[in-house]
């Protein structure tokens, strides 16, 4: 939904399930740090908030946008995780390269969501602006990171058991 309509970090805790024994990794790109940060310290919070323990939060970086998926699909072989976090930020500027960063970053999630029991979170913001970008991680339209934590959980939970 577009973030004009609807603030980011918007939705109801009553209808997330605990996270409470789910393992999660979240790749983060370093490009952008002052984003992509604040993007990963929202979706750790939101983690923390449903439930998971630190413990089960393991936090990897990647250099840049387009390795995001070989660094998830990395950071998944070498953990036992129930669902992969993929956080990033790609400006437009003043060429096309986000259409093609952005398009093969999305077609590489998909893939690995088809190829893996992992669930892997797209979390990449796809902003015009630097200014757009803050907005939606951290400012006025919320941050991306709890938005892609909370579908995390919601994915991850899914097939478990309810707890009563």
């Amino acid at each position: 939904m577009a973030s004009s309509i609807k603030g980011l970090s918007d939705y109801d805790p009553k209808n997330i399930p605990n996270a409470e024994g789910l393992r999660f990794g979240i790749c983060v790109s370093s490009y952008h740090d002052s984003i992509t940060f604040s993007l990963r310290d929202g979706c750790i919070d939101t983690l923390l908030k449903h439930g998971a323990k630190e413990e089960d939060i393991i936090v990897d970086y990647v250099p840049g946008a387009f390795e995001l998926t070989k660094g998830a699909r990395m950071l998944a072989g070498q953990n036992k995780l129930d669902a992969v976090i993929i956080l990033g930020c790609v400006i437009r500027g003043e060429t096309d390269h986000d259409k093609y960063i952005n398009q093969a970053v999305a077609q590489g999630i998909t893939m690995l969501n088809i190829a893996s029991p992992t669930h892997f979170i797209f979390g990449l913001l796809t902003p015009n602006t630097e200014e757009q970008a803050k907005d939606r991680s951290g400012g006025k339209h919320g941050n991306k990171g709890v938005e892609a934590a909370v579908t995390a959980i919601l994915m991850a939970s899914k097939g478990k058991s309810k707890p009563s």
